[in-house]
């Protein structure tokens, strides 16, 4: 049988099968559908628990003892055992085997992996556990279906929020399902049952701390060369890292090629963001454009070390390009 770890944490199964493997790229929902595992097994009287991890040295033959092991105290249990490399070796691959070939009785066996290539999955022990587990794979959520998993992560906690609020979250935790989750959490405490607006979500975000990328990017949409000068001096000085403040600043530079027609790539922006969008991009030509797409480039080599000049003078620089104007002339105090 094969699941998702949402299929399994959504709609638990009423009785628990003898050998269950959790395996693929994203950490959350392993994690999630293991601690779904664990507490359905507390509940239904599995209550002792023995834990093995794999790494270099493991001797494969106390999973071949605790297989043929009688419970201590008589009551079932939880067995599980982690392979955090992906890569049993060959004496670890036969005991696998001969487990899948004889499942102890009373216990619950759990096997949990890292992604697996193709090669991984041709092997004979995890063709074993194919064979005798219910698998569930945890895949990442790209971002075409992250609007979907964030609503439904909002419906858990009694929210919902319209398309133009999901699509404004997924773009800021894209590629991270665990700060994706702290985020809905953060609005289950902040906001009542019920709609979170785009305006509720954008001033959530903002309060995250007092200076964020996202106000950046508003204040590059307004112009405002010294509010962008003190919000960089403020992520500089809160550890903001570099690489983040780029990727952000990238992206409405993506945003703005397409509006001007430079490119097709992408995604079309919803109707507010376009708004915004279209009032940044007749401050812009064509050359001004590709100029910035230059130096975001060299700036990127800075943050690599390639090039040694200030990354956040060029950031700041980049920064005033982007919206259109010229520096500051006061700057912010170090």
């Amino acid at each position: 049988m094969r699941l998702t770890a949402d299929q399994f944490v959504d709609r638990p199964p009423k009785q628990l099968a003898p050998l269950y493997v959790i395996h693929g790229a994203e950490p959350l929902g392993a994690l999630e559908a293991a601690d779904a595992l664990r507490n359905l097994a507390k509940q239904l009287g599995y209550t002792e628990r023995e834990v093995f991890t794999a790494e270099s040295g493991f001797d494969w033959s106390r999973l071949s003892a605790a297989g043929s092991a009688l419970s201590l105290f008589a009551t079932q249990r939880l067995l599980e055992l982690r392979i955090p490399t992906g890569k049993p070796g060959k004496e670890g691959g036969q005991a696998i085997e001969a487990f899948c070939a004889r499942l102890p009785d009373d216990t619950v066996t759990l096997v949990t992996l890292p992604e697996l290539d193709w090669q991984g999955k041709q092997t004979k022990w995890f063709i074993a556990l194919e064979a005798a587990a219910t698998m569930i794979e945890s895949q990442p959520i790209d971002r075409s279906n992250l609007p979907r998993w964030l609503s439904a992560r909002m419906q858990r906690v009694g929210l919902h929020a319209p398309p133009e609020a999901l699509d404004y979250l997924a773009d800021r935790v894209e590629g991270n399902l665990l700060a994706a989750k702290q985020e809905v959490e953060k609005l289950s405490l902040l906001c009542p049952p019920g709609e979170v607006t785009l305006a509720q979500l954008e001033s959530s975000i903002a309060n995250v701390s007092r200076y964020s990328t996202a106000n950046l990017v508003q204040a590059i949409h307004a112009g405002d060369t010294a509010r962008i000068a003190r919000m960089l001096d403020g992520l500089k000085a809160e550890g903001e890292p570099p690489p983040l403040i780029l990727w952000m600043l990238t992206s409405e530079l993506r945003a703005l090629q397409r509006t001007n027609g430079l490119t097709k790539a992408g995604r079309p922006p919803f109707p507010a963001k376009a708004r915004e969008l279209d009032k940044l991009a007749r401050k812009h030509s064509a050359a001004s454009l590709v100029r910035l797409n230059r130096q975001a480039a060299t700036i990127d080599r800075m943050i690599k070390g390639v090039n040694g000049n200030d990354v956040w003078d060029a950031l700041l620089q980049f920064c005033c390009g982007l919206a259109g104007q010229r520096l500051p002339v006061t700057m912010p105090a170090a």
